[in-house]
């Protein structure tokens, strides 16, 4: 059940990128101090609201704790035993389900000016080594015959082993669904209002279609998930990290596969209608407006990869990444009901691990033993 059609809200608008060198979270040491400088940065990836700071601030805080080198190390061990495979499940499950045409291997290049800028990221990519993410260098000449519309400024690039990214997630994301209807599942398309409790267990779900009833109940609400949560177990920091894109189509360049463009903390991907650029976050009321000055910082740092590129046509998106201050998802049992289940949380990566968590938590349901150690992400850790 969700209130949304498969393949919408932010399953619509992500990267599109299967990143398994998404171990290393966003606020690793050192980040903190890096804080300010990008919010003061008229082109820069951050921004939080006048009006929210206060609102902010208890997770910021805890944000800034789960920044110590020793938490550092174990959200990434975490991370890494989750998104170990992700490309390899993707490419099999789209196989299975009628869906490759949207989901390819592919090598994932984070761009950079020179090699000095590279070491600058060198914490990053030595926690990515000690956890086997393998990758060459395209210096050069190299890079430029394998990108050539790339800006001549940036001649140093990663090319990451293991990955590889959608063409269209929304596309994706449907023929998931319709594949699992046409085996027998079903989806409702309902608001949920409130979930009826009897013996200390879920037995229904109130929507504004009417009951539907539950017997086994997994909260995979995204952002949303808060609430659900707050229902069954305690009220958890869960926040909206909005992000954007702008998709331009008719570029008048060719990109072959994802980038991560260093300097611009966004990410541009070849999609089936263009190139997508998509990135950035801003902390915010969920239910606020876009910001659409986040769309022209996406088209100021596209220029300034692909000097040549033609912006007269794109569109524009923004949606809800549900951002936990630990930088891990829960993937859990409910503390108070046997029968009560979470997967929220995964931040940047729900895309990557969403065939993964899936298995994890069918596990959880039938009462299979988890291939992972699933005790960093309790919700019992809050």
């Amino acid at each position: 059940m969700d209130k949304f059609a498969p393949g919408e809200a932010t399953s619509f608008g992500n990267a599109g990128v299967l990143a398994e060198c998404g171990c290393v979270p966003v606020n690793l040491p050192g980040f903190v101090s890096k804080v300010p400088q990008l919010m003061l940065d008229p082109q820069g990836p951050l921004s939080i609201s006048a009006g929210y700071m206060h609102r902010i601030a208890p997770w910021g805080i805890s944000f800034m704790l789960n920044s110590r080198r020793s938490k550092f190390e174990q959200v990434a061990d975490a991370m890494s035993s989750l998104l170990s495979g992700a490309t390899a499940r993707h490419v099999a499950l789209a196989a299975e389900h009628g869906a490759s045409d949207w989901v390819c291997a592919s090598p994932y290049y984070y761009l950079y000016r020179d090699e000095t800028d590279f070491m600058a990221d060198r914490t990053a990519w030595q926690a990515r080594e000690q956890r086997g993410i393998t990758y060459d260098i395209l210096q050069g000449d190299g890079l430029a015959q394998a990108e050539p519309a790339i800006a001549e400024e940036y001649r140093y690039a990663v090319s990451l082993h293991g990955h590889g990214f959608s063409r269209n997630p929304e596309k994706l994301v449907k023929a998931l669904a319709a594949s699992f209807v046409e085996k027998g599942g079903e989806l409702v398309q309902a608001e949920i209002r409130d979930v009826i409790v009897e013996d200390n267990q879920p037995v229904g779900l109130l929507t504004h279609k009417g009951v539907l009833p539950v017997s086994k109940l997994v909260v995979a609400a995204g952002v949303w998930s808060r609430q659900l949560a707050a229902r069954f177990d305690r009220d958890i920091p869960l926040q909206s990290e909005r992000g954007y894109h702008v998709e331009v189509h008719n570029p008048g360049i060719s990109l072959q596969q994802p980038i991560m463009y260093a300097a611009g903390k966004l990410v541009a991907t070849p999609v089936e209608n263009g190139i997508r650029f998509a990135g950035l976050v801003e902390f915010a009321e969920l239910d606020s407006l876009p910001d659409r000055n986040f769309c022209h910082r996406l088209l100021y740092h596209a220029r300034r990869l692909f000097p040549t590129i033609c912006l007269d046509d794109f569109t524009e998106w923004m949606g809800n990444r549900p951002s936990m201050p630990d930088s891990l998802p829960v993937i859990s049992r409910s503390e108070n009901f046997s029968d009560v289940f979470y997967a929220f949380g995964h931040q940047h990566m729900g895309l990557t691990l969403g065939p993964h968590t899936g298995e994890l938590i069918a596990d959880l349901v039938s009462g299979a033993r988890p291939g992972v150690d699933l005790q960093p992400f309790s919700i019992s850790r809050f």
